[in-house]
């Protein structure tokens, strides 16, 4: 006999946003190895600023050393750790988390609670906010997987908040009342709104009138207000990141139990292998009882110790978030002007490690199957692994979004030529002609045959 979790099927693995990934692990692209692989565009990874990290690290040997003034610190980090979490670390991460929002704001330490990762802070949000059966409201699209997180082992359901392109996927009154109601239809106990800012998948910071919004409407129905700001220091073009709290100072509730805030330094920092995140709330009740769930989910005594001693360090945290937010803005440009070229649009972003592409034009019908269909021929024809609309609960078909930190330049130069090979004969079948078919057929091949060629080679340019 086994649980019901093991036979239930309820994980969510079944969602084509980890059925791409399990056909990427298949074939992985690699420039050398194997230049015929599938490009992996459905990872939320933010690889561009590796080198920076890499060159504190040996400008300070003695802190992999396990040494703090030239003494061992070994035998202390080695020993059982108090999951409240080490001082000079949380004291650490609260001053990195106001720099990231221009100091306008402190953080009390306190008031956070230290989790692995922010997987693990929001299921724990999730058990200190509501029971099995009742829902939260989150903003559609939304990260697929929140199906996982946030339901697998809570039992909490959740209502998509309908948002549409037609204004941008802004967050509006009517969607916010429409998804209560349906909620309450089904016969759910709301207990609150939980969205990322910046959005993922949509990779657009909120702005200040919609959290506004957003605290009026949970203030008034007398629920929660869950804000996952993982993405807060990659905001790279206008407007900037606005937090939730900011906006609670402003109207007097900064005090307010019912808003909580998770971050990490998974997205910000590019280290999502260290499994460091937070929950930072000013309900003693809810930092209680996560401080005490969060023994299930320790962050390790030596990845304490040194990024206490890495983000304490101001002139590289100053440093990095300006090279990194460059590096994104312009990796995030070389992904919008690879797709124009190939007669496909985004929604304009401003944050994020990944673009909302409008893939609409290349469906055979509006449907989700067809946006499946599509999406199938992406990643086993194209080799490029990327994340349907449906995967995100999108309402509209033909959305994908495609990540752009994670790779090579080359690796994206790949991509971008093999984009330009699939949807150049769609549009030039628009207009017949199997000589032009048959022309492209061929100079298809021979550019296929000039990268396979440049990449095995090695001859290729440093990635910046």
């Amino acid at each position: 006999m086994l649980s019901s979790k093991v036979s239930s099927g309820s994980h969510g693995e079944d969602s084509s946003y980890f059925l791409g990934w399990q056909e990427y692990e298949k074939n992985p692209f690699h420039e050398t190895l194997n230049p015929n692989g599938i490009v992996q565009m459905g990872l939320a990874e933010n690889q561009l600023s590796f080198d920076l990290i890499e060159a504190w690290l040996e400008e300070h040997p003695e802190v992999l050393g396990l040494k703090k003034n030239e003494e061992s610190v070994f035998r202390r980090l080695a020993l059982f750790q108090d999951y409240h979490g080490m001082p000079d670390f949380k004291n650490a991460l609260a001053k990195f988390m106001a720099k990231i929002r221009g100091n306008k704001m402190k953080f009390d330490t306190s008031k956070m609670v230290l989790t692995a990762g922010s997987t693990s802070a929001n299921e724990t949000v999730m058990f200190c906010l509501a029971d099995p059966g009742d829902a939260f409201l989150i903003p559609a699209p939304y990260y697929p997987g929140f199906d996982r997180d946030l339901k697998w082992r809570t039992g909490v359901e959740i209502v998509p908040i309908r948002c549409v392109s037609s204004n941008g996927y802004k967050i509006t009154e009517v969607a916010l009342e429409e998804a209560y109601e349906r909620a309450h239809k089904l016969k759910l106990n709301v207990r609150g709104v939980l969205i990322t800012n910046p959005s993922n998948p949509l990779g657009t910071s909120t702005t200040r009138e919609e959290l506004d919004l957003l605290l009026t409407f949970t203030s008034s129905k007398n629920i929660h207000m869950v804000s996952d700001e993982i993405y807060s220091g990659t905001v790279f073009y206008s407007p900037e990141f606005t937090s939730i709290l900011e906006v609670a100072k402003d109207k007097n509730m900064d005090l307010d139990k019912k808003i909580h805030v998770v971050y990490s330094l998974s997205k910000d920092l590019g280290l999502p292998g260290f499994r460091v995140g937070l929950i930072y709330s000013d309900n003693e009740e809810v930092v209680s009882a996560a401080t005490k769930m969060s023994s299930f989910g320790l962050i390790s005594s030596q990845t304490q110790h040194l990024l206490a001693n890495l983000l304490s360090d101001e002139i590289f945290t100053t440093n990095y978030l300006e090279k990194n937010r460059k590096r994104l803005r312009e990796r995030r440009d070389r992904l919008v002007m690879g797709l124009k070229k190939a007669g496909i649009g985004c929604l304009k972003s401003n944050a994020g490690l990944f673009c909302w592409v409008d893939l609409r034009h290349l469906l055979n019908s509006n449907t989700f199957e067809s946006e499946h269909s599509l999406w199938k021929k992406i990643v086993c024809e194209v080799g490029i692994n990327i994340s349907p609309g449906s995967s995100c609960h999108c309402d509209e078909p033909g959305w994908f979004r495609v990540c752009f930190a994670n790779m090579s330049d080359q690796a994206l130069d790949v991509a971008m030529e093999r984009v330009k090979f699939f949807v150049e004969p769609i549009a030039m079948s628009t207009y017949g002609g199997n000589q032009k078919r048959t022309m492209w057929d061929s100079r298809r091949r021979s550019l296929i045959n000039k990268w396979v060629s440049k990449l095995s080679s090695g001859n290729y340019e440093s990635e910046r």
